[in-house]
């Protein structure tokens, strides 16, 4: 019997980067992007920022709940949804506050959620924003779901999950990957590698050299990015919706780090090296894109300016309109949780109203 040894299959993943971190482009990788597309999106980023540091301050001062930090993955969330079309659909994780006021969530209902109160996350009509998931992984799976009912029903809509690298080791991930490869769903998934997954570090996580190749065990598209980049994300994003709606799915890994702790209740010097951290802030993806901006004449230091008071009176009005929302009547803590009570349910609120 002759014995047959040949390779039947070769792959390989490819890592993009247009702007480098002193706010040069790559002239042949840069996408097309006008110079108001280009504000619009620095406009975002800035807005998300200070979201990110009112809400930070604002769970220290008890005026909201616990709370996970943008920081340092504004470019990664801010160029992910700036690619999608508005009736395309997006699942976000617990920490896509970025994408989701990317994506025209309204900001006092997003301080209304992270304030504890789920009505924080209903989606007003024509937003295509699913709540966010706060069990890890589950929204891989949905976002498969959703791009497969697209293919179903021959729409060219896309649904883009968000997902950190902790995800790529539950099951949700292998099925969603896989479900997506099978039938052809309409699918883009963005895993946020931001090095730590609590504390568990990325190589604790997966001995893969990178997140992105887990894509071809899946017979689906794999690429890495640079996450800090806004103009490598959005490229990158953009060619993978082209692609899913064709039904042709892709895992993107956007490089990054958290430049935060991981939530409010964490203290991430305890098991991250604090010279890595510094390093990492050098790469500020916010810093990085100004710093290109000024260089294309598009930044001033009196447009600077106006965007961020513009922000700042966007925040503090959201804010405000926030602490004013009508407090949720005591018997939705029950009655929302199911379309009707169960019996459990009603025993509790029974023993609930007694108490009172």
């Amino acid at each position: 019997m002759k014995i047959v040894k040949k390779t039947i299959a070769e792959f390989k993943v490819e890592y993009i980067q247009v702007l480098d971190e002193k706010g040069n482009v790559d002239k042949e990788l840069m996408p097309k992007l006008s110079d108001k597309q280009i504000k619009e999106m620095y406009e975002k980023m800035v807005l998300v920022r200070t979201f990110d540091e009112k809400a930070l301050n604002m769970q220290r001062q008890g005026r909201i709940g616990s709370y996970l930090q943008v920081k340092g993955q504004e470019a990664s969330q801010v160029g992910s949804v700036y690619a999608l079309n508005k009736d395309d659909w997006m699942f976000p994780m617990y920490r896509s506050s970025g994408a989701l006021i990317a994506r025209n969530h309204p900001i006092d209902l997003l301080f209304l959620y992270w304030g504890g109160d789920e009505r924080g996350l209903q989606s007003p009509k024509g937003i295509n924003n699913f709540p966010i998931s706060i069990p890890v992984g589950t929204q891989t799976a949905h976002a498969a779901g959703a791009g497969w009912a697209a293919a179903i029903k021959g729409e060219k809509k896309v649904s883009l999950g968000f997902l950190g690298d902790g995800a790529t080791s539950k099951s949700e991930f292998h099925t969603g990957l896989n479900f997506a490869g099978v039938f052809g769903a309409h699918t883009v998934f963005v895993c946020e590698n931001n090095q730590f997954a609590i504390s568990t570090p990325r190589e604790r996580q997966t001995h893969a050299e990178t997140i992105a190749q887990k894509a071809i065990a899946y017979g689906i598209k794999g690429i890495q990015v640079d996450g800090n980049d806004i103009f490598a994300v959005y490229k990158v994003v953009s060619e993978a919706i082209k692609d899913a709606r064709k039904g042709i799915p892709t895992l993107v890994e956007s490089f990054t780090y958290r430049m935060a702790d991981h939530s409010t209740s964490d203290d991430a010097k305890k098991y991250r090296d604090e010279k890595v951290t510094k390093e990492w802030e050098k790469k500020d993806p916010l810093a990085r894109f100004e710093k290109y901006m000024k260089k294309a004449g598009l930044l001033t230091e009196a447009y600077k300016k106006k965007v961020t008071s513009d922000a700042k009176n966007q925040i503090d009005k959201a804010v405000e309109k926030y602490e004013k929302f009508p407090a949720q009547e005591d018997d939705e803590t029950f009655s929302y949780v199911f379309e009707k009570m169960t019996p459990e349910l009603i025993e509790q609120y029974e023993e609930y109203k007694e108490a009172k």
